[in-house]
């Protein structure tokens, strides 16, 4: 098991953002977690990612395993040391950087230049927008190729596991149809991929597995294919 929580309750002050909830990510895998605002999947997220600590979170109680060392209370730093990287919710590329000195800062923490070197064409050749713009500030993107940007610079960090936050937020919808694809082929190419998203319907396309959230609780999980069947599942998320 790559990625194992485990009866993990979150609060934000009073609120209680997770009730004892416990998932897991197998390697090679693509996990969903979709549910309507407030469900608390993104919270989930960031206490993975180690974000949850810097925005006023708490983690009550549970287990966060990585390879089966606990990872709980370590800081994103250390955590992209361990192989995790995270595209967050609205991107946060650096705006006033160029789209080649954000890429550069995914691999801040990696010494290998030879293979850092191999890794920027390995992006710059996933999302050919880029590759001619490497000089523009990332400012000047657009915002499907600004997701792209921060979806590169994550992988830039050679993940284990690549977390995405809501990467379909503000996109248009063929923008969105990329973006997932190219999900599909990060995966493909070795990287496990634990995604948050609003899109249940593109989300459940292309995950193994998901789980359904409500109310800080998982409430069903099952193969992405056999979610997309399921009636309550498009009723309620698919529009059905």
């Amino acid at each position: 098991m790559l990625l194992d929580v485990r009866d993990l309750t979150a609060r934000y002050g009073a609120v209680v953002a997770l009730k004892n909830v416990s998932f897991h990510v197998g390697e090679g895998e693509i996990v969903a977690m979709i549910g309507p605002n407030g469900a608390g999947k993104s919270t989930a997220l960031k206490a993975v990612s180690g974000v949850l600590q810097t925005t006023d979170g708490t983690i009550e109680n549970g287990k966060i395993l990585f390879e089966g060392k606990s990872i709980k209370g370590l800081t994103t730093n250390e955590l992209v040391g361990r192989g995790i990287s995270l595209a967050p919710e609205g991107r946060r590329v650096f705006t006033t950087m160029t789209v080649l000195e954000n890429l550069q800062m995914g691999a801040y923490k990696r010494k290998d230049k030879a293979s850092v070197s191999q890794d920027m064409d390995m992006v710059l050749t996933l999302f050919p927008p880029l590759k001619g713009r490497t000089k523009q500030k990332a400012c000047t993107l657009s915002t499907g190729e600004q997701q792209m940007l921060a979806i590169g610079r994550a992988l830039m960090q050679r993940p284990k596991i690549l977390l995405a936050d809501e990467p379909s937020l503000g996109l248009s919808p063929n923008f969105v149809e990329l973006i997932f694809d190219k999900f599909t082929e990060i995966n493909k190419n070795g990287t496990t991929i634990l995604l948050v998203e609003q899109n249940a319907s593109e989300a459940l396309r292309i995950s193994h597995r998901a789980y359904v959230f409500s109310i800080g609780e998982i409430v069903l999980s099952d193969s992405g294919r056999n979610l997309r069947r399921n009636p309550d599942v498009q009723k309620t998320f698919l529009g059905a």
